[in-house]
Order: C-alpha cells, then structure tokens, then sequence
C-alpha cells in the first residue's frame, strides 16, 4: 500500500500537520519524538480539539529521565502536555521497562486487544527507521508484543513495535528537510525500510518541499 503524500512549503508543516489533526479529531493519540513535531505540538496548544476526552500515548522514548534534553516526553510535556488537560500514557524513560507500558496499554484498550489508535504520529529517519525501529534490529522482527527495548548507541530506548502501529487507524508521517529526501523516495519507491512496516489502515506523509523534491506526490 503506497502513503498518501502530501508536499507543503517548509513553514507550513505544522500548520498542515495541525489541520489535519483537526479533521480527524482523534481519542487516541500517538505523539512522535524528535524535532520535526515540536512546531506542531506548540501550534497545538491553542486547537479547540476535545482535549479532557483525548488519550496521549508515545512511539518511541530513550531510556532517560524526563528532564534529560534527549527527551521526548519532556519534549512534548514543554511544549504541548503540560499546557493542555489531556489524559497522558508517558513512557516512563527512567525505568526503561517494556512490560510496565505494555500494562499502561492494556488498562487503556483491554488484555489482548489491539492498539487501536485513531492517529499515529510518526518521523522518517535518514536510515528510513520511525519511532525507534531501526534497520537490522530484531524489534521489526516482532509480532506479538506491543512494546520493545531497544539498544543504541546513544541511549537505550523503549519503542512501539509493528503490530502495535499497524493497528492504528492513520499513520500520520511528518518529514521535513533535505536530509530526509532519499529515504522518503526509497519508501515511497518501495524499498524496504522499518517505515515500510506500519502498514496501518491508512498511511499519509505530509513533507515539506525540501523532502519531496523529485518525489511525485
């Protein structure tokens, strides 16, 4: 299944990525670390979206506390999460512990069922990895967990695993800058990078122009 892309100037990104949120209107929310959604969560804070009713969950979170600059939970707590009333699943990165969010999720949609998230945002690395799924590891690998620790060089990292993103209702990519032009055109050409995985029900990218150059949309 071929992403749905997107391409908008580079200041428009959030702006986009926002009105987009804004019609669909999710319940349950997956946020994605790095720098790329800051300007969205910051925009964020003032959408009328129904905030008391929307659960907060996290793709990926180095095994640090949240205070560490390497955060992404005290990333989105800064500039989205501490400013609005929503219902916060945070990975605790202290801890590092898979099964304890593994159980965060069970008490949120039942024991065994599926993750069944109405957005999943998501990032494209370079290496064409999204949240912590990265080429080679044996996380990709996984079919029946929901959760995974990760070991990379920097941090460790707990992520959410493919079955756990594949369940979403959207998969939501936000991909910007010239260093992410290649692995979009190899994702989009159909190679297979981790980002390929998240065969969700539905799969977009918003790009900025600097990404999609030479990619049709």
């Amino acid at each position: 299944m071929r992403a749905e892309l997107s391409v908008v100037p580079p200041s428009a990104l959030a702006d986009a990525a926002r009105a987009r949120l804004r019609a669909l209107s999710p319940r349950r929310l997956v946020l994605a670390g790095g720098s790329t959604p800051r300007a969205l969560y910051e925009a964020l804070t003032v959408e009328d979206l129904a905030w008391t009713t929307i659960d907060v969950f996290f793709s990926d979170e180095r095994c640090v506390p949240p205070d560490h600059p390497d955060s992404n939970v005290g990333m989105a707590r800064r500039a989205l999460l501490d400013r609005v009333p929503a219902r916060v699943h945070a990975m605790d990165g202290t801890r590092c512990d898979e099964t304890g969010y593994e159980a965060d999720l069970a008490a949120v949609f039942g024991d065994g069922r599926p993750t069944e998230f109405d957005v999943a945002l998501l990032g494209l690395g370079e290496d064409g990895h999204t949240a912590s799924l990265f080429p080679g590891d044996p996380a990709l690998l996984e079919r029946r967990r929901l959760v995974a620790r990760v070991e990379r060089p920097d941090h460790a990292r707990l992520t959410l695993t493919p079955p756990a993103l594949q369940a979403a209702r959207v998969a939501l990519f936000l991909v910007a800058g010239v260093r992410k032009r290649e692995p979009l055109r190899r994702w989009l050409a159909g190679e297979d990078l981790p980002a390929a995985l998240i065969r969700a029900a539905r799969v977009e990218v918003i790009a900025d122009a600097e990404a999609a150059r030479g990619i049709d949309a």
